[in-house]
Order: structure tokens, then C-alpha cells, then sequence
């Protein structure tokens, strides 16, 4: 057997010369070797431990990522309760929404957790009247034009207008603590820190200035996982971290933060999706200035979708591509071929075009990399079920 289950924990120790590519393989002779007719052919998902060089995380376990001392972002109050009810201390939540519901403050007051973001005179009105214990933490807008998710374009304030937002914070009686910001998901230039780092390093002169003891900064997150990424995570720390030893040096003594996310989960998870019905195209055009003219396409529809663990490609800008489980014959015929999900909808288009060889229904296809924004977003559209899990890790890291 490629892996052994450990007795006191709901994972499997991953032995060593296999790799996930062979638990792939096991799972899938596994559920061919089912009693019922047909057999259940359900998606399924392996959940990897990720070993990087800088950091070290068994899969996105909240429990073991507790364990590690592990700060955690919260941006509501399940999540809160969630994190809290693994034994992690208030003071290890940053409830970093900048707009929330007062409800929702007054939940973080009762249990404990203090730091919070801001970036309005609302959302400071409304923390007087619910938190007056507050430590706040002014989110500031980035230039994330060259990100592929945009977030400055909801929350941020300009550096301009954060002088009369820590003035107003003071008249409140407010405790302000530092300065975030995010430069967006899937930044292309890293250079977008450098300016962030030192527009912080701005509105951290200003709150000093009007008496408030600023000692956190949060540089947001949005941090490559995968190796496959255009930008990769050491092209980001070689400018980040000679901005923070410019603009925050060791002896300023501020804390610094981030939300590594992505980077611990992206590629942690593989996805594997059967092939569950199958419809070919005849092209019978004869246009022979067509180079496709007579060429069959192949439309291909899987047990998963848009609406389930490939929400990415609607939410994130995910681009997913298949591999084979399996080694085809290297001259093998190649056809255009589009994939889809399995529910009514005509918008559940995983693959618009891709080059496939002939497959057949029951047959398996494999995305690497689908740990990001899938399956926490995912529902159970049409009834369609989110798909199982398994967690493996290597004997050898454990």
C-alpha cells in the first residue's frame, strides 16, 4: 500500500517512494471495487501536506495550524467561533473586515478579540458604540492594478484622508495600533509592496503624531502557492523585505503580519473528477480553407463544477487544466475538446478548450493545484455533493 492510516488522526502516512500520483491511483482502483451497480464514481480530493522553504503546514488542518501558535484573520463571527472553539486566545485574531455588522462587534467584544480593521468614519462610529475596548487597525488602499483580483476597489482609504480618519479616532477615543493593507490576489509586480510598505511607514508617522502607540503592521496576503504561478513567492520577499528593513528596521519593534493563505493551501490539494457522459461534434464543414474542416470536438461533462470545487475559475480568475491519470501512448490522436460540470447549467464550463485523446465515460482527470478558493466556496447546486477528502502526508516530514 502507498499509505498507512494514522490511528489518532483522520490522515494517512504517505510511505516512502510513492507519491500523490500513486494515491490517485489506489483511490481510483479503489472505487472501481465498489458492490454497487454502477459503481460510485464520486469526486474526489487528496489534501497534502505543503513543505516550503520559509514555512511548514500540514494541509489547512485549523487544529494542527492552531497548534503551531499560528495567528488566525477572521472576517466574521462563525469564524471567530470556529477558530475559538480550537482553544486559540483572542489575542491571536485580527477580525480584519473592514466592514462589519455591529452585531458582529459586539460578538468580538464579548469573547475576547481586540484587533480589528477600519477604513471609514462609519465603521469608527460604529466600534465606539459597540468596542469602546477596540485595537484598531487602519486599512489603507494599494495601487493593485496589475493583480488579478482587485481588492482596493471595496475596501482602503487613501493615504491622503488617513490623517482625518486617526483625528476622528482620537475625538472617539479610539486606540489605533497600526496599518494593512492588501495589494490583491495574484499580484504581477511585486514592486506594488515597495510603495504600500512606505505609505504605511506614512500613516505610521501621522498616528505616532497625534499620540497613538502604532506597533502592527498587516502586508495583506494574495501570495503565490503553486510553482506554476507567473510570479513566484521569492520574486515578492526579495522586494518586501528589504521595503520592511528600510521603512520598519528591527529597532522600530513593529510587528509585522501576513495572511499566507494561498501560499499554504494552493498547492496542497489535488482534485480528481470522473468523466460521466461524453458528446462528439462532427464538423462538416468543407470549407477546405478550414484547417479544421471535417474535425471532430469532443465535449466531455465531469462530476464536478463551477458551482463546486471549480468556483475558482468564476471567483479567483483560476485557469484549470486536466492531466491523465494515466500515461497515454505519446503518438496517440488528440481531438479539441471542452469540459464541463455536471449540473444544468450552461455557465458550468470548466475547460473551454483543451487537447484530449479520445476517453471514455468512467474515465478519470486530474487538477493539481485546486487548493485555493474551491472547496471552501463550493455548494451542493442541483445536488450535486462537494467532493470527498482524504489527507495524506509523507512518514518522513511527519
Amino acid at each position: 500500500l502507498c499509505v498507512t492510516m494514522n490511528a489518532e488522526m483522520e490522515f494517512s502516512f504517505l510511505e516512502e517512494g510513492f507519491s500523490a500520483k500513486d494515491i490517485v491511483e489506489q483511490k481510483i482502483k479503489e472505487s472501481s471495487l465498489t458492490v454497487t451497480v454502477p459503481p460510485v464514481r464520486d469526486p474526489f480530493s487528496l489534501q497534502a501536506c505543503v513543505e516550503r522553504r520559509l514555512l511548514f503546514c500540514f494541509s489547512s488542518v485549523l487544529r494542527t495550524l492552531a497548534s503551531l501558535g499560528t495567528g488566525f484573520d477572521c472576517a466574521s463571527k462563525t469564524e471567530i467561533q470556529l477558530v475559538q472553539s480550537l482553544g486559540v486566545d483572542a489575542g491571536r485574531i485580527i477580525y480584519a473586515n473592514p466592514c462589519k455588522q455591529a452585531s458582529q462587534i459586539k460578538y468580538a467584544a464579548a469573547h475576547g478579540v481586540q484587533m480589528m480593521t477600519f477604513d471609514s468614519e462609519v465603521e469608527l462610529m460604529k466600534v465606539a458604540r459597540c468596542h469602546d475596548n477596540a485595537k484598531l487597525v487602519l486599512r489603507i488602499a494599494t495601487d493593485d492594478s496589475k493583480a488579478v483580483c482587485r481588492l482596493s476597489v471595496k475596501f482602503g482609504v487613501p493615504v491622503k484622508a488617513c490623517r482625518g480618519l486617526l483625528e476622528r479616532a482620537r475625538e472617539l477615543g479610539l486606540d489605533v495600533i497600526g496599518v494593512s493593507f492588501h495589494v490583491g490576489s495574484g499580484c504581477t509586480d511585486p514592486n506594488a509592496y515597495t510603495q504600500a510598505i512606505a505609505d504605511a511607514r506614512c500613516v505610521f508617522d501621522i498616528g505616532n503624531e497625534l499620540g497613538f502607540k502604532m506597533d502592527l503592521l498587516d502586508i495583506g496576503g494574495g501570495f503565490p502557492g503553486s510553482d506554476d504561478a507567473a510570479l513566484q513567492f521569492e520574486e515578492i520577499t526579495a522586494v518586501i523585505n528589504p521595503a520592511l528593513d528600510k521603512y520598519f528596521p528591527a529597532d522600530t519593534e513593529v510587528k509585522v503580519i501576513a495572511e499566507p493563505g494561498r501560499f499554504y493551501v494552493a498547492s496542497a490539494y489535488t482534485l480528481v473528477v470522473n468523466i460521466i457522459a461524453k458528446k462528439v461534434i462532427e464538423d462538416e464543414d468543407e470549407d477546405e480553407e478550414d484547417e479544421r474542416s471535417g474535425e471532430k470536438t469532443v465535449m466531455y461533462y465531469v462530476n464536478d463544477g463551477v458551482y463546486g470545487s471549480f468556483n475558482c475559475i468564476l471567483y479567483d480568475h483560476a485557469h484549470c487544466m486536466p492531466t491523465l491519470h494515466k500515461k497515454r501512448k505519446p503518438d496517440e490522436v488528440r481531438y479539441p475538446s471542452s469540459i464541463w460540470g455536471p449540473t444544468c447549467d450552461g455557465l458550468d464550463r470548466i475547460v473551454e478548450l483543451c487537447s484530449l485523446p479520445d476517453l471514455q465515460v468512467g474515465d478519470w482527470l486530474v487538477f493539481e493545484n485546486m487548493g485555493a478558493y474551491t472547496v471552501a466556496a463550493s455548494s451542493t447546486f442541483n445536488g450535486f455533493q462537494k467532493p470527498d477528502l482524504h489527507y495524506i502526508m509523507s512518514r518522513r516530514a511527519w
